[in-house]
């Protein structure tokens, strides 16, 4: 394995005692894109931060190519590459700069260096603003220079930190053809994300995380699989009272798995949506329906049959 993380905690002591990381336990397959998705605060951040020598771990190892990063992590960073959640590039120089004091800075000769930077430019295809300013560029522009600089000294594993935040969706689109590519290059990824589309659609195994601990792990479409992925009703009612019978009727039916009386109305988890929707708009009117939202099988109703609540809260 590429990556192994053994038994990571991580527990910031103060007047409060806050438990980041609670036993995580992952390997990495070379080559592979690994997923780690789970809402703010569930403890995706603090293990890439530990993973990259950039905070310490309370208890437990994490090794990248077999190098432990706590005890050696000057020789650990030379197989890493990171691309943090924010824009990290050097504002004074251009965008060719940046990826050519990247590689002196890993020991590249001039000649190699210039190469180098060159044949990235080409690869993320930014050769035509090569001299251009990260302050010219776009959000979704500017993060392709930011992975195409954290791979320039040829690392085993990339690390991405939120990589889509804060892109409109064609630069997202960009963003995944650009890491998708890197297979290619035999490059191990860990990604985090919030985002169920983005970890379904690059991620070759990933892990649901939260409150510090592995929920699930495995291929995005064998989790669904697994742990029967419903589809989900979210109902806005004007009343509330008087909802117990109804969930009540509809936690009977053996086509639902669940109905709950949520802030906004209802919500119900049916194990299949053939012939559930009619009845649950039949018993929600006299409540003053309002609007009706039907989530489809994703990673995202695995998640909330996992822990019980939206990722987006």
């Amino acid at each position: 394995m590429i990556v192994e993380i053994e038994s990571l905690t991580k527990i910031y002591e103060s007047k409060l005692r806050v438990v980041a990381l609670d036993g995580i336990d992952l390997e990495l397959k070379r080559g592979e894109i690994f997923g780690l998705l789970g809402p703010n605060g569930a403890g995706k951040t603090t293990t890439i931060s530990i993973a990259t020598t950039r905070s310490l771990p309370t208890t437990g190892h994490v090794r990248i190519a077999g190098i432990d990063v706590v005890e050696h992590p000057a020789h650990a960073r030379r197989h890493i590459g990171v691309v943090p959640q924010f824009n990290t590039l050097d504002r004074s120089l251009t965008v060719y700069e940046n990826l050519y004091f990247h590689c002196r800075y890993f020991g590249f000769g001039h000649g190699q260096a210039k190469a180098r930077s060159l044949e990235l430019l080409n690869q993320f295809m930014l050769s035509e603003r090569k001299d251009v300013y990260p302050a010219q560029l776009s959000g979704g522009l500017a993060q392709r220079v930011q992975i195409a600089r954290a791979i320039a000294h040829r690392p085993t594993v990339l690390f991405l930190d939120e990589p889509s935040a804060g892109l409109d969706p064609q630069s997202r689109m960009a963003m995944w053809a650009a890491v998708a590519e890197l297979r290619k290059e035999g490059i191990t990824v860990l990604l985090t994300t919030h985002y169920m589309e983005e970890a379904d659609q690059l991620s070759d195994r990933l892990a649901i995380i939260d409150y510090g601990r592995v929920l699930a792990l495995g291929p995005p479409q064998t989790l669904k699989n697994s742990f029967g992925a419903r589809t989900i009703f979210d109902l806005k009612l004007k009343i509330r009272e008087g909802l117990e019978p109804v969930v009540a009727g509809l936690s009977a039916r053996q086509d639902v798995a669940s109905a709950e009386i949520t802030p906004d109305g209802l919500r119900v988890i049916a194990k299949n949506s053939d012939g559930v929707l009619p009845d649950i708009v039949v018993a929600s009117v006299r409540f003053g329906l309002r609007d009706l939202t039907i989530t489809e099988p994703s990673l995202e109703t695995v998640f909330i049959q996992l822990t019980g609540r939206d990722l987006r809260e």
